[in-house]
């Protein structure tokens, strides 16, 4: 199970951390991964982590998120800095079973589909204000 925290509102550019905990079978590989979804838009990927700590991030938010994990706690982050209202969105977090995020060498093919990832926390809410 995935369990999000750490939404709320804040003003333009402003920053938030995020927050995903997992439990149950926290044994296994997964690649882990933050989604964000606004009301009459598609669901966007934001930025992945594999278990080895290798992030990638969504070129419209490369500068402005950095993705990290705690492996003891099971615990993943979202850092988001210099947000901005198009930034407000239900987030995410979400594993894919296997630990592969991207399955090239020069990692430019990667997993980014929400329909790539196995399971998905119920989301917590960031709203940026102008």
């Amino acid at each position: 199970q995935l369990a999000e925290s750490g939404g709320g509102s804040v003003q333009t550019g402003g920053s938030l951390r995020l927050s995903c905990e997992a439990s149950g079978n926290t044994e296994r590989r997964v690649c882990m991964g933050w989604f964000r979804q606004s009301p009459g838009k598609e669901t966007e990927w934001v930025a992945s982590i594999d278990p080895s700590g290798r992030t990638k991030y969504a070129d419209s938010l490369k500068g402005r998120v950095t993705i990290s994990q705690d492996n003891a706690r099971h615990i993943l982050y979202l850092e988001m800095n210099t947000l901005i209202p198009e930034d407000g969105a239900r987030y995410h977090c979400a594993a894919r079973d296997g630990g592969v995020c991207c399955w090239d060498r020069d990692r430019e093919a990667c997993y980014v589909l929400p329909i790539d990832y196995n399971w998905y926390g119920p989301g917590t809410q960031v709203t940026v204000s102008s």
